[in-house]
């Protein structure tokens, strides 16, 4: 096995920054969309259905999308159908397939938190931030994000 190339102390720093950031915005994010009964999961998960042709995605398509296992996926798409915010449907081209499907109280519930969650990632994240330091962190992070799903 070769030395570890150790990280020097401004990767270390960007790294760890990095870190941070993503913990502290998706914790603050999921603590304001608990005052709508739903979780930072929810939320994409309805954003996904709410954007896709017929409100509905099948269910791999959905896992791939929220970046979950499937596993985890239907764990979660069980606990929001209980709540009625999905349904899911048998896939009438594949039997084995299933579709994840917005139930008219989920589309509700979209189109009322959305607002709020939006304005809470102006306030906390895109206000904080220039044009140019929103255009650089996409450019940056752009191709970390096509090379990670190409590794999924």
């Amino acid at each position: 096995m070769s030395t570890p190339r150790w990280l020097s102390p401004a990767e270390q720093r960007a790294w760890r920054t990095h870190l941070a950031l993503h913990k502290l915005l998706m914790h603050r994010l999921d603590r304001e969309l608990q005052e709508f009964s739903l979780s930072v999961n929810d939320y994409e998960i309805l954003v996904n259905l709410s954007e896709s042709p017929g409100r509905r995605m099948r269910m791999s398509d959905l896992a791939d999308a929220t970046i979950q296992s499937r596993s985890r996926l239907s764990h979660q798409i069980s606990r929001m159908e209980a709540k009625g915010l999905v349904t899911r449907e048998d896939c009438h081209d594949d039997r084995r397939g299933t579709f994840a499907v917005l139930s008219d109280e989920g589309w509700e519930t979209i189109q009322r938190v959305a607002p709020f969650h939006v304005a809470s990632v102006r306030e906390h994240f895109v206000d904080r931030l220039t044009d140019d330091q929103l255009e650089t962190i996409e450019a940056a992070y752009a191709p970390l994000v096509e090379h990670l799903k190409k590794l999924r």
